[in-house]
């Protein structure tokens, strides 16, 4: 019997064993190491990964001179534009007063509902133009006749007339117009989208301020024909700024698709986000358009009630600003989200406002909250695709805006007609934009899977 051989160690073997384990450990410092370094990184939003930088033209700039040239174009043409629309109230009362007596105000009403709807409904069709390359033809053809029908404005005497000037063909110049300023703020900014946006809505809140106090002078003091005028060469001046200063970054998307596509509606986030729009303007414009009519039912001074919409309109400039820089933070539905909220309770508490005070505070806090709304109502939908489809993503929402806008106002003054007062029509309004608060909660889970995050 052999005697037992000695265990034999493989050098190989052992070596193998230490670089195996030293292998082992070196991996496990690395994984932690990327892992500090991850946490130390910023962290990405859903935005980076849907639309990733242009492998050309690179990512957007967020900043510099061509870009804020371009956001101030917009915020003059929005204010020529959507500031103009945003004065319809005083044109109601004074049509209601003056050049229309006998006509409801309901009818009356069907004026500024179709403006209102205008400037969105033809988003579709100019959304895709814009993502063709165009944006200096239609902005020139559209100040060119939007300036035409505000002189011709100043002719009108009879219904039809200021429906067809004022309602028809301001609209649509104005849709035109306000579709290209949509789109252009999304190619040159990402993650400062927001306070861009913002301020291009502060545009809009000027206008909104300062055409209403205007036209009520100088209809005073040169009369109703050379208001109009004044204002078209005002608007001449505004549109001269804006088509020389906006412009697209990116080059067109080469294959466009058909012209009007709705793929974008397969999209549950994107189709709840429609819905929510759609509810939202079927009350949120309500109270601007009659807030100084109802506080002038009540009893109080016409000249003081007068300035409630501009008071109401210069108030949301704080909205549009502030809300646009909390965007960026927070993301744009956790902003638009409780100001909707807001707005909505203000809107059931508007009718019961009888005293100068209390509709003092109603334009001041309800002028914050629904221009945070407005001013934010494309950056949901911006983020939820690429820039180069920017156009036709917008301009699908703001066509479904639109159905909301000719409906709401109508509906409101066939409520107030019917029923003598603002009581019901408040409770309408207010529960179409708590409604499209319940709409507005649905896309941010939609989207986060839950309420928590940054959407």
């Amino acid at each position: 019997m052999s005697a037992a051989e000695p265990e034999t160690v493989h050098p190989s073997s052992s070596s193998s064993t230490i670089n195996a384990a030293g292998s082992t450990e070196r991996t496990s410092d690395t994984d932690e190491k990327k892992q500090v370094d991850q946490e130390k990184q910023p962290v990405r939003s859903e935005a980076d990964d849907v639309d990733p930088p242009h492998p050309q033209y690179g990512d957007h700039p967020d900043g510099g001179l061509r870009a804020w040239l371009a956001v101030i174009g917009c915020a003059a043409g929005a204010c020529a534009t959507f500031g103009f629309v945003n004065a319809w109230g005083v044109f109601q009362a004074y049509y209601e007063e003056e050049i229309l007596v006998g006509t409801s105000p309901s009818t009356i009403a069907w004026i500024g509902s179709i403006q209102y709807a205008l400037v969105f409904l033809p988003g579709l069709i100019v959304g895709r133009i814009f993502d063709m390359g165009w944006t200096k033809t239609p902005l020139g053809l559209a100040s060119a006749v939007l300036v035409a029908v505000t002189f011709l404005t100043a002719e009108c005497t009879q219904y039809w007339q200021f429906l067809l000037c004022q309602g028809i063909a301001l609209g649509l110049a104005c849709g035109v117009i306000f579709g290209v300023s949509m789109g252009c703020p999304a190619h040159w900014f990402k993650r400062r989208l927001g306070f861009a946006l913002g301020i291009m809505a502060v545009g809009s809140s000027l206008g909104g301020t300062c055409f209403p106090i205007a036209v009520r002078n100088l209809v005073q003091q040169v009369g109703f024909k050379w208001a109009m005028r004044i204002l078209g060469f005002i608007e001449i001046a505004l549109l001269s700024i804006q088509f020389a200063t906006v412009e697209r970054r990116l080059p067109p998307k080469k294959h466009t698709g058909p012209f009007i596509d709705f793929t974008a509606f397969k999209s549950p986030q994107f189709t709840l986000y429609c819905c929510s729009s759609f509810m939202a303007f079927l009350g949120i414009y309500t109270v601007l358009t009659y807030i100084d009519v109802s506080a002038a039912s009540e009893g109080l001074d016409p000249n003081f009630s007068f300035y409630l919409l501009a008071i109401a309109n210069a108030c949301s400039a704080i909205g549009r600003l502030s809300g646009g820089l909390l965007a960026d933070r927070v993301g744009p539905l956790s902003v638009m989200t409780p100001a909707t909220f807001v707005a909505g309770i203000l809107t059931y508490a508007w009718p019961f406002a009888t005293s100068i005070g209390g509709n003092i505070a109603i334009a001041i806090v309800y002028g914050c909250s629904s221009g945070v709304y407005v001013s934010l109502l494309a950056a949901p939908a911006v983020r939820m695709g690429k820039t180069q489809d920017v156009g036709v993503r917008v301009g699908m929402s703001m066509t479904v805006v639109a159905l909301g806008a000719v409906a709401g106002p109508p509906i409101s003054g066939a409520i107030n007609a019917a029923t003598g007062g603002y009581k019901y029509t408040g409770i309408y309004a207010g529960t179409a934009v708590m409604v499209a608060c319940c709409f507005l909660l649905a896309t941010r889970v939609a989207i986060l899977g839950g309420l928590r995050g940054k959407c």
